[in-house]
Order: structure tokens, then sequence, then C-alpha cells
């Protein structure tokens, strides 16, 4: 666990002010055992509880305290981030892989000018390894794998051994088989390979460089630091080497995480910057104090990943792209009603390019579907409510209305609900407008007066001949959630004549 006081002037005046380490194990029974372990929650509050006593003394104004693979695994996740609020004062967020990798991009991105270069980061952590591939300084894809130092040393070595033929053939065999799955790792060859993490930190300090500056570790010293390693017992690693006694198991498997990888993808050297998580962190949190965070770069790329993940699934791309202007458009034009902000607009754009992903799984339930692929994709810059809500908008964009009988409606907050029920009533009827995906109606004009909402079809320029019968029908039918969550009537101007609407289209 590892705490980091910065004093910041402006976005590139910082300066350290604290640095702390505590040595808590929190993955060694979780890996295990699924749980966090009584002591080990013990020895994390008091850890947190001294971080909280620094971080007074040093007068900090803002904090993000994030638990990363072990926490997130566990059983009873819950206790340690209760007892951390309760004890230590400490607000404790429990971050996905996605974001845990994101963040050390963040870090990355300050520390490493990569001009341009296709780069493949890995973070190697106790309880995961995430891998990420950047091209143009933007990140492409990322995969979040069960490869930490603390959760391989648990399954495939022993404590107080040297690796045994038997047991490296088996930790050799588990790493190319994870590894031949990721996805990240088969595109085009990247240009360089980064990696961070403490274990990253140390075996650069124990191989020749790279580079006659100093930079880099060498991949072939590598692979001979690992062998060397291997052949001898932890304590002998400790005297050998220097090593701290919590560094000297754990350094083996990241070599072997870190050589592998980096043989699979060809990279005769490992750029080592010297950051991570906690670099990240604050490096958005300054950026963001001082506004020069870059919102709408990061709107765009999450979005950009929203649009892979529906080609993924061969999504109507021209249909999902329309109906987010329509939803948008609505959203802006009921901006008095519904009184959400600017993230909640980007949350609506999201679900409304992504609502009929699922048709990929079935057309029937593709509802029901879409929440699915939603809730298990990565979307990087996203919070896990965030997604779900994401996905439970694009759940209720058709058929049944938001209830609490619904699982993944259930599991968010009274806030989270409120959002999904508002943007979905929004989706509904921006959906029901491009009903034959056609592009036939180019907006929609909203007038809104006390107790009654008119919704006019504006019809594209191209279309201006085109019956927008089934369009009005069909949004006078979708509109019920609109009504009951904003209490106005719905009207929609054209439909006078059409049957009256009917629930759950």
């Amino acid at each position: 666990m590892r705490l980091r006081v910065v004093e910041a002037s402006g976005p590139e005046q910082v300066r350290e002010v604290a640095a702390e380490r505590a040595a808590v194990r929190l993955g060694h029974d979780v890996f295990l055992t699924g749980r966090l372990a009584p002591a080990a929650l013990v020895e994390a509050v008091d850890a947190l509880r001294m971080f909280r006593e620094v971080m007074r003394e040093a007068g900090v104004e803002a904090y993000r305290a994030v638990a990363t693979s072990a926490v997130r695994e566990a059983q009873n996740a819950e206790v340690l981030v209760e007892r951390a609020a309760r004890e230590a004062g400490i607000k404790l967020e429990i971050i996905e892989g996605v974001e845990e990798a994101r963040l050390v991009l963040v870090a990355v991105l300050h520390a490493v000018k990569l001009a341009g270069r296709r780069a493949l980061l890995v973070d190697i952590g106790g309880g995961s390894v995430e891998l990420t591939t950047l091209a143009h300084d933007a990140p492409r894809a990322s995969v979040s794998l069960p490869l930490g130092t603390v959760r391989l040393q648990e399954a495939f070595l022993h404590a107080d051994e040297a690796v045994s033929p038997a047991r490296r053939a088996l930790l050799d065999e588990y790493l190319e088989r994870l590894l031949g799955e990721a996805a990240v790792l088969r595109g085009p060859r990247p240009d360089l390979v980064v990696a961070t993490g403490g274990n990253a930190e140390a075996i650069s300090d124990l191989v020749p460089a790279a580079t006659d500056d100093g930079a880099g570790i060498n991949v072939a010293s590598m692979l001979n630091l690992r062998d060397a390693m291997s052949a001898v017992a932890p304590r002998d690693r400790r005297e050998t080497w220097g090593l701290r006694g919590d560094r000297a198991d754990v350094i083996v498997p990241a070599l072997f995480v870190l050589s592998t990888v980096a043989t699979r993808v060809g990279a005769r050297e490992v750029v080592t910057p010297g950051v991570g998580l906690k670099d990240g962190i604050l490096a958005e949190l300054v950026d963001r104090a001082f506004r020069v965070w870059d919102e709408r770069g990061e709107a765009a790329e999450v979005e950009a990943e929203a649009v892979e993940i529906g080609r993924r699934y061969h999504f109507d791309e021209r249909h999902a792209r329309h109906v987010t202007e329509l939803a948008c458009s609505l959203y802006d034009q009921f901006q008095d009603l519904h009184k959400l902000d600017a993230d909640d607009r980007k949350l609506l754009r999201l679900a409304a390019l992504l609502h009929d992903v699922g048709d990929y799984v079935g057309f029937e339930a593709h509802h029901k579907h879409s929440h699915y692929l939603i809730t298990h994709s990565d979307l990087m810059g996203l919070t896990p409510e965030h997604k779900e809500i994401v996905a439970n908008v694009a759940r209720y964009h058709r058929k049944a209305l938001p209830d609490l009988s619904h699982p993944g409606y259930r599991k968010l907050d009274r806030r989270g609900r409120m959002v999904v029920r508002k943007l979905a009533a929004l989706l509904r009827v921006a959906d029901s407008f491009d009903r034959e995906h056609l592009g036939k109606v180019a907006d929609i004009a909203v007038r809104i007066t006390p107790g009654r909402i008119a919704l006019r079809a504006i019809a594209a320029p191209d279309r201006l001949g085109d019956d927008l019968s089934l369009e009005r029908w069909t949004a006078l039918r979708k509109a019920d959630l609109m009504e009951d969550v904003f209490e106005h009537e719905v009207r929609v101007d054209g439909s006078e004549s059409l049957a009256p609407p009917k629930p759950n289209l």
C-alpha cells in the first residue's frame, strides 16, 4: 500500500511533500480463499490511518484512494471499504482493471514522450497485469489478466524454495495460455514496450541498461536474471541482490511475466519510466484542479471505444449515430425538465450508440443482450457505476420499463435509478423516430407547456415527401416512460388520427 503527497502551484509545478509505503499483502489470502483475512484487514486499516495522519499534517485538500485486484475479487471487500471510512476517515474506491490501466496510462503519458509511436504498456501488480496498446498517444485496446505477482507466487511457487523444473514448466504453460488469448498482443509489433510497477522498477535496477544513457531493460539480460533468481530460494535472493523480504519472492513471477510478454512481441528492450498507478492518480488530480484536463478529448476517446465495441458486434452504425444525435437533441431541449448535468449527457450518448448491439446475439430480446454486452465490455474512462447506467439506459430503450425486480436496475443507487429513468425516456422516443433505420427524421422539435409535451418530427431534406406515420405512431407508443418520468402528457404533432398508444413496444 502506497501514499504519495504533492504540492502543486500549477500543472507543471509539482513538488513531492511525502511518500509512504506499507507492506500489506492483501492478496495473500484472497487468491487462495476468496476473502480478505482478518489480520490483513487490521493491517490495511492501520496503514490507512497512518496515511490519513500524514495527509492531515501535509494539509491535503484533495485525494483519491483506490483498491485494485485483491480487493475487487474479495467476497468481503465491502468490509474494508466500510472500516476504511469509519476507522481511518478514508473514502476507498474499488476500481476495475480497465480503470487501473487508464490511470497508469495517464502517468506514462506524463513521463514518456511517445511521439506517436505504437506502444505496449505492461503494468504488473500483485493480483493482475494490465496490458494496453497505444497508437498516436491514444489507447486502442486494454485487458486485465490474472497474472499478478502475488497471485502467481501463491498458485505456482513455494515461498521458501527455488523454482523447480516442474513448477517452472507449469508456470510457463499458464503464462503462454493466458497471454496467447490476449488480443492486444496479436496486433502489429509495438515500437516500444513500457513496464510499470514496483517489480518492473526493481528489475530495471538489477539488469544492464538497454542503452548508453541508462534507459530501459535489456531483455536478454532480463532472461539471464530470471534464470539466475529462479535457481535460488528467496532468502538467497535477498542476500545476493540486496532485495527487501517482500520483494525477494514476487520478483521472480514478475520476471517471468515481463520476459514472456517482451519475447512474444519481439522486444529487445523495455522502458521503465518509474511511474505507476499513484502517479496517474496525482497527475489527473492536478490537471483537473487547474482545469487543464482534456475533458473533451477524454469523452471522445470513450465514445471511440463505444463505436469499436459496436463494430465488434456488427451494429448498424448509421442508425446508432443518428439515434445518438436525436437523443442528444431531446436532452438539450428537455434541460428545464430533467435538470441533469453534462456528464449525464455523455452517458446518454454512449447508451444511444450501443443500444442495439444486442442484435448480435438475437433480435427478440436484444435490449437485454445489449445490457449484458455493455456490462461485460471494457470502456476505459467510465466508472463501474457509470457503465451500469449506460447498460441500463440501453436495456430500457424498448419493451419493459425500469423496475426494481430487474437485478441490473436494482443494484443502482437512488440517483442512478433516477438518471436511468430520465435518459431511457429520451432514448426510447429518439429511437422511435428512426424506426425503419432510414434517417427519415432529421430532428425532433420540442414544445413544453404546463402539463404537456409536444413533439414534432422534422423531415430530413432528402426525405421531405416520405410518410412519417410509422415514426409518429411508434413515438406515441414509446412515450410511456417520458409521460411517467416528467409527469406531462406527450403529444406527437400529426398523429391525432393514430390509435392511442399501447405500453411496452
